[in-house]
């Protein structure tokens, strides 16, 4: 819309053309992001995958449903955790500023708006078609209507997500920076390059103390080099050339160290699960190494499903506990298991066993939720079942595709304690059904800490 928007107002062309010219562009985006959502809906659902995400095997409600307009208003069927209001951590204003994703996005966000607005009261007179004025409304519009859905949208939200704001504040700085710099030798051009340039360093000086402990030197230089550039900013027109230029360079230092520090520490530092993280644990949240993300020993991490922090996935509700006849597989916790954002890790023993006679089945296994199953596979590297989808909440397949499978010897086992085989946010209970089908006919053998049922005795 932004583009579009910037197009419309700023183009060095007459309105009828602009307007031509935004309808065949916003067609070919229709066809060309659409063609493939198209293909999938018109394709019989008897010949194609089932649309995992969706509970109805629709492209259209996971699209404009799941991972559409429910990112917004939290209603969103079948996710883990959240739901309107809740489970995603707080949002409002503040939310690019908060704990959990300042440092990831934060540190030149101040500065960003400060240039926007400074940038476009100063070109206010300008031509319609100013280019330094478009760059801005266009850097600008795309920093100020992704940043409101970020701060306000209710659905499934990730810190991570913000790297869609990265482009957009390092060209709003870069573009509000190098002209205020060009204007130096006016005095309120100078004021806020100064204003702009403290800023960044008291903010940085803030992000970083939310991890005290972690090189706590870097935040106090940040603070004086940062403030003793502004200093010297407020006074670059009067200044000889060669301070000036150091004084610009100081102020990069301030601007960048943080940053750069936490960009060092992230690329140095093992990473794993689904939900990436940069820099160093921050007091108050999982982030940064806590355990929701399902982070090796010194990585990084991120909050659990559900808003909290390292619980169990699937939020731990109505879990079972796992183990004999009767028990329901994909409820409570089992060591070595995998869960929403993170794949199992299984034993030696357990990959023996699940690989034995590998060539007889369709698949060695099932395991409810996407990437508790895709652990297995990937560490055995045969077909493993994964039961309900992503979340375990999609209803497929059915119990009575289930049923057929197991009736056929398609299926060698069924993996238990994952923490999952409940019904998420409104989602189907065929997983639960399925789970609990396999505990009532059949036995559980613990290998490993895992339950291991055998589908074929």
């Amino acid at each position: 819309p932004v583009f579009a928007l910037v197009y419309l107002v700023a183009a060095d062309t007459p309105v009828r053309r602009r307007i031509v010219q935004l309808l065949a562009a916003g067609l070919a985006v229709v066809v060309s992001a659409g063609w493939w959502v198209a293909a999938v809906a018109l394709t019989p659902a008897s010949a194609r995958p089932y649309v995992g995400g969706s509970q109805t095997n629709s492209i259209l409600e996971l699209t404009l449903g799941y991972n559409g307009f429910g990112r917004l208003t939290g209603n969103e069927t079948g996710s883990v955790g959240g739901g309107p209001g809740r489970g995603w951590g707080p949002t409002g204003w503040t939310r690019m500023f908060g704990g959990e994703v300042g440092g990831q996005i934060a540190w030149l966000l101040p500065a960003a708006l400060i240039a926007l607005v400074v940038g476009l009261w100063a070109t206010r007179r300008a031509p319609r078609t100013d280019r330094y004025r478009a760059a801005l409304l266009l850097w600008g519009g795309w920093l100020v209507v992704t940043g409101l859905i970020f701060s306000f949208m209710q659905g499934i939200f990730h810190a991570y997500y913000t790297v869609a704001l990265a482009p957009a504040v390092g060209a709003v700085v870069g573009i509000g920076a190098s002209r205020l710099w060009q204007l130096r030798d006016r005095l309120w051009a100078d004021t806020v390059l100064a204003v702009g340039c403290a800023t960044t360093a008291v903010w940085s000086y803030v992000l970083l103390g939310r991890s005290a402990s972690w090189h706590p030197w870097l935040r106090v230089m940040i603070l004086a080099v940062g403030l003793g550039a502004a200093v010297l900013l407020v006074l670059a027109a009067r200044l000889a050339r060669p301070m000036a230029a150091a004084a610009a360079g100081l102020a990069l230092v301030a601007a960048l160290a943080g940053p750069l520090a936490y960009a060092l520490n992230t690329a140095a530092s093992a990473h794993a699960g689904a939900i990436p993280s940069a820099g160093p644990r921050v007091a108050g949240t999982g982030f940064g190494g806590g355990p929701g993300g399902g982070t090796a020993p010194g990585g990084r991490g991120g909050t659990a499903p559900g808003g909290g922090r390292g619980a169990p996935p699937g939020g731990g509700r109505g879990a079972v506990p796992v183990g004999g006849r009767g028990a329901v597989p994909g409820g409570g916790r089992g060591g070595g298991g995998g869960g929403l954002l993170g794949a199992a890790t299984p034993s030696t023993g357990l990959t023996t066993l699940l690989t034995a006679d590998a060539g007889s089945y369709t698949w060695i296994a099932a395991a409810v939720g996407a990437n508790n199953a895709a652990g297995y596979q990937l560490a055995t590297g045969d077909p493993v079942l994964a039961v309900g989808g992503f979340n375990g909440s999609d209803p497929s397949p059915t119990l009575a595709q289930f049923q057929r499978y197991v009736a056929d010897g398609k299926i060698h086992y069924f993996i238990g304690g994952s923490g999952f085989g409940l019904r998420a946010n409104g989602g189907s209970s065929t997983s639960q059904e399925i789970a609990a089908w396999v505990a009532q006919n059949f036995t559980a053998t613990t290998v490993s800490g895992i339950p291991v049922y055998d589908l074929v005795r």
